[in-house]
């Protein structure tokens, strides 16, 4: 019914006046030599859409069908003979359809969205006039729709088609845009879609280090697409895009010249080419480099072209290095394939000899047609033009997976049929078979290396050909390396050959490369490819070049002088064959013989005068206090061990502290023997050894607590320092606890600091062998060292600080021996008249 009406409605526009509104078309300029289809008949029609031929930039009238202004493409012919040839193939081959055949209308859309929508009408009307819905006369039955053109082109083509669920199979990188299956739900790729080149050219600039890069594309939804996915994955890689820009297809420098003459240092340029020759991407660039003052270094450009292009010597290509693409790699089985069995020779001019040509123009069309149909098989025995095998790769897998998809189709409506009787094949409507055009599948069937990623979309290994241009001589092909599986490897030989043609690849950075042990710091207001170079810090290395973070050594070991690399520290400590140690160890035993020798002295001559004098017993306790402190010097030298860790700061803060109260109470003893002296002076009661013993007893005894809360709380445990000498790892006693350990020596010092006090006030004092000058003496030395002791400790790294400690020990004890001892054994031994009771009471009359 609503056939019918729109039959009536056609047929009523001579009478409405509608149909003298438009413009009658003029044949006289039709252009006989390119026929505008090719067709032939089959049990299966599938329609092919390419853009072999191009109309020249002018104005195209609408009464008028293409005509001189029409020139071929490169390679147009061949596509088209491509297409014939391996539908002929596959009818040829019983085995692919079971004696169905293939027929084709194969259109030229001449690059434009005219021609493309005049080429969809015809396709989907099934009769002589372009009424899509309209049966009269030819009886084809549109299956599928084989896309070979733009991709602009292409999502108008989908717009149309996918309203009768035609699938619409592209031979061409597929667009971002008609990937979206909610939107294009009809459309099956046969290659990845447009900027699948990305991973392998972002690797490629990582793995030849060329960090400052010019990004261009064509000012399209495409071109727009590109940079805007590829601009961000090239910062994250620390690539920076300096120069960037859209081109109309005219082309154009001003912004050019100034980015170019500013950014000198850029010599790789990646360009988004949808479909344009070199020379129209290069011009541009050509004329915005023709004008630059001093040299130019040659020019990488990198395009996203599936395949290699060959170009020959112009002067266009005076600044090009070299010309990289992304061709796809074959299947290593593909010369077995049928198609490749049969020789395959075709004339140039194949139209009149292949095809019958005519004009039709039916009743209701407003225009004729001049549709060629094919008349003999497209092959012959001339060996001329040769067609080459790679480039019937792609038409070819299109009509293999079209056959065995429309095979699978066939043999299903058959088995749904089986037991009817049926005339001829049986009806295959578009939309049946999409279920049969799976990605997998039409990966399985292809010549390339074509497959499903983890994402479920079409990816493609791909090989990295350069076309190398020289001086005086036509560009050389090079296969420089191959992308397989997002992974990059390179033609190491192929890089050899540059050197060997001094073509080495150019450099594309701001600077020079930092070398191991150095860090890339950015320059303020500068990209950050931009940078300096700067020694990596204290305790860090780098190995690789251009690192942007030094890596830390571990703790136990350190840099090498040029950092590197991370050397193990050398275990060190305070030993007893360092020349340190052995100072202080004869040092030590100086004292000890000395201060037995004293103590030998003060023994043999214990009822002099001189000996009695200020109670010789604490004499004796300071000579035995004296003796173990040097002793206890030897438990600060060796190997730490848990022992001497715990003994060692214990053993000598007791023993320090037995030796200064007995010191303290000598000191004492003379203030009160002096008051004493004085009639009626109650104080000769407290004269005596229990006086000399309770201040011992109380005044170490509190050190003794001191010490034994500081072993119970905090122990002293051996221990690592790794960090303060560099190189080094220092084996040390870990105090447990730095509180109590100057807790200790400022009790230490607070009983140096009373004797003192004491002994200074009775320096004065009448009286024989007064030793009170004697004491002060020796605190003042005693206080000494050890406040010197305190910042001499704290600024002393590694195992010099058990040196600087153990020195303080002997120097302090030392003094104790020589300021108190030795003016007493220079009379014993030297002054014997001194020490009599004589010169006493002498004394004591004067």
């Amino acid at each position: 019914m609503d056939l019918l009406l729109l039959l009536m409605l056609l047929m009523s526009q001579p009478v409405s006046g509608k149909l003298r509104m438009k413009c009658p078309l003029n044949l006289a300029h039709q252009d006989g030599e390119k026929p505008w289809s090719y067709y032939k008949q089959g049990d299966l029609l599938i329609s092919i859409v390419i853009s072999s031929s191009a109309i020249a930039p002018a104005t195209l009238p609408f009464n008028m069908a293409p005509s001189s202004q029409i020139r071929f493409l490169p390679f147009g012919k061949q596509r088209i003979l491509r297409m014939i040839f391996n539908i002929e193939v596959f009818n040829k081959n019983h085995q692919h359809l079971h004696n169905l055949t293939l027929g084709y209308n194969i259109y030229d859309n001449y690059v434009n969205t005219l021609g493309t929508s005049d080429a969809l009408l015809d396709m989907l009307s099934t009769g002589e006039a372009n009424v899509p819905n309209y049966s009269c006369g030819r009886k084809d039955n549109l299956l599928a729709l084989v896309d070979g053109a733009d991709s602009d082109i292409s999502i108008q083509m989908s717009t149309l088609a996918g309203t009768y669920k035609v699938p619409q199979i592209s031979e061409r990188v597929a667009s971002g845009i008609l990937s979206d299956k909610s939107k294009f739900p009809f459309v099956y790729p046969m290659l990845p879609k447009e900027g699948f080149q990305i991973p392998a050219i972002v690797q490629l600039l990582l793995h030849f280090g060329w960090a400052l890069i010019g990004l261009f594309a064509p000012d399209t939804e495409e071109g727009e697409h590109f940079m805007r996915t590829l601009t961000p994955i090239l910062v994250k890689n620390r690539i920076c895009v300096v120069i960037s820009q859209q081109f109309s297809r005219t082309g154009h420098t001003a912004p050019l010249r100034d980015a170019l003459s500013q950014w000198k240092q850029v010599n790789v340029f990646v360009h988004f080419i949808e479909f344009a020759s070199h020379f129209t991407r290069i011009l541009p660039f050509h004329s915005a480099l023709e004008g630059l003052p001093g040299p130019i270094e040659g020019k990488v450009w990198i395009m996203t072209m599936v395949g290699v292009y060959f170009i020959g010597k112009d002067r266009l290509l005076k600044y090009v290095h070299s010309i990289w693409s992304f061709p796809l790699q074959w299947k290593k089985s593909w010369q077995k394939d049928d198609a490749y069995k049969t020789p395959f020779f075709v004339k140039h001019e194949f139209q009149a000899e292949y095809f019958h040509c005519s004009v039709s123009k039916h009743i209701f069309s407003v225009k004729g047609r001049r549709r060629c149909t094919q008349k003999a098989p497209v092959e012959t025995q001339e060996k001329r033009n040769r067609m080459q095998i790679p480039n019937a790769s792609v038409p070819y897998s299109v009509i293999k997976i079209l056959a065995h998809a429309l095979n699978v189709a066939s043999k299903s409506q058959r088995r749904r049929k089986k037991g009817e009787e049926r005339l001829g094949a049986p009806p295959l409507h578009p939309w049946k078979w999409h279920p049969f055009l799976k990605k997998k599948e039409m990966c399985n069937l292809s010549l390339m290396n074509v497959y499903v990623d983890q994402n479920g979309d079409i990816a493609a290994d791909l090989r990295i050909f350069s076309r190398v241009v020289l001086p005086e001589e036509d560009p050389i092909n090079q296969h420089l390396g191959d992308f397989e599986r997002q992974r990059l490897t390179i033609n190491q030989d192929a890089l050899s050959q540059l050197k060997l043609l001094n073509k080495s690849l150019p450099q594309s950075k701001c600077v020079e490369k930092c070398h191991p042990g150095f860090v890339k710091k950015v320059r303020e207001g500068e990209p950050v490819c931009c940078y300096d170079c700067v020694p990596c810090p204290e305790g860090t290395i780098s190995t690789q070049e251009d690192t942007d973070k030094c890596t830390k050594c571990p703790d136990n070991q350190y840099p090498s002088k040029n950092r590197v690399q991370c050397i193990p520290k050398r275990i060190t400590f305070l030993s007893y064959d360092e020349h340190v140690s052995i100072i202080l160890i004869s040092f030590a035993l100086f004292l000890f013989l000395t201060t037995g020798f004293v103590l030998i002295i003060f023994l043999k001559y214990l009822e002099t005068p001189i000996v009695k004098a200020n109670n010789r017993d604490l004499s004796y306790i300071i000579l035995l206090s004296l003796l173990l402190c040097f002793l206890s010097s030897f438990l600060f030298i060796g190997r730490p061990r848990k022992a001497t860790c715990l003994l060692r700061q214990t053993v000598f803060s007791i023993v320090f502290s037995v030796a200064v109260s007995s010191v303290l109470a000598k000191t004492i003893t003379v203030v009160l023997a002096f008051l004493a002296s004085k009639p009626g002076n109650k104080v000769r009661r407290w004269l005596g050894k229990s006086l000399a013993n309770s201040i011992i007893l109380s005044c170490s005894g509190v050190q003794v607590l001191i010490c034994a809360m500081w072993l119970g709380v905090f122990p002293s445990f051996p221990d690592s320092d790794l960090h303060s000498q560099p190189g080094e790892i220092v084996l040390q006693c870990n105090e447990g606890s730095v509180t109590m350990f100057y807790v200790v020596l400022g009790y230490m010092g607070f009983l140096a600091a009373i004797c003192f006090t004491v002994a200074f006030l009775a320096r004065n004092l009448p009286g024989s062998f007064n030793e009170a000058k004697l004491i002060t003496f020796s605190m003042l030395v005693f206080c000494s060292v050890w406040i010197s002791f305190l910042p001499t400790y704290l600024s002393t790294k590694g195992k010099y600080v058990v040196a600087v400690q153990v020195f303080a020990i002997l120097a302090s004890s030392a003094g104790l021996l020589g300021c108190i001892f030795f003016p007493k054994c220079y009379i014993i031994i030297l002054r014997p008249d001194l020490n009599t009771k004589e010169h006493l009471m002498t004394k004591a009359g004067e």
